[in-house]
């Protein structure tokens, strides 16, 4: 196991298929692969979780939606810390598990939708997960970690929670496009 603190003080990391295969928790971290993308990982790792929500939404009830976003925040929280760790700094691009679960929110909560609607809500939430836009902007800073800082808990909730505050936001404009065009 990397000590915290030993680590911050070695250059960071770079995420490879290596890295992602030496730990469970960089599995689950990088999106099954899908962060290692060279561009736009995050686009590609919120692309990954809309085919895997149209997967598993075939088996999936609600109840067992929010069991599994629930679950899958524990285990990311713990994922994309100890990633975060090992890769020496404090929120990696590469680390797309957040996306993962903030859009599998988006579409659980606003479903049923077309193809154009969900279209629209990736578009909205890559949005404002990229630019970060009032309240997503606040709750990026809130945990952000310093680079050279050795890498904890609270930098590793604050992976996710920026990307929960994006899929609300996201979740709010639907709601008011919906409740304007009378859907």
């Amino acid at each position: 196991m990397i000590d915290p603190a030993q680590s911050s003080q070695q250059a960071p990391r770079r995420a490879s298929a290596r890295f992602m295969l030496a730990h469970p928790a960089h599995w689950i971290a990088l999106g099954f692969g899908s962060g290692l993308s060279p561009k736009a990982p995050g686009t590609v790792g919120t692309l990954w979780a809309w085919i895997a929500f149209l997967v598993l939404d075939r088996w999936l009830l609600d109840w067992q939606w929010a069991l599994l976003i629930a679950a899958g925040t524990l285990v990311g929280w713990w994922a994309c810390t100890l990633s975060a760790r090992h890769l020496r700094i404090p929120d990696p691009g590469a680390i797309v598990w957040d996306e993962v679960l903030a859009f599998w929110l988006v579409l659980w909560l606003a479903m049923p939708m077309g193809w154009l609607g969900q279209a629209i809500a990736f578009g909205l939430f890559r949005f404002f997960d990229a630019a970060k836009p009032g309240p997503v902007g606040w709750a990026d800073r809130l945990f952000k970690g310093e680079r050279g800082k050795p890498v904890g808990w609270a930098q590793g909730f604050g992976i996710l929670f920026d990307d929960f505050v994006a899929a609300g936001c996201t979740l709010v404009v639907i709601a008011l496009w919906r409740s304007i065009i009378g859907v």
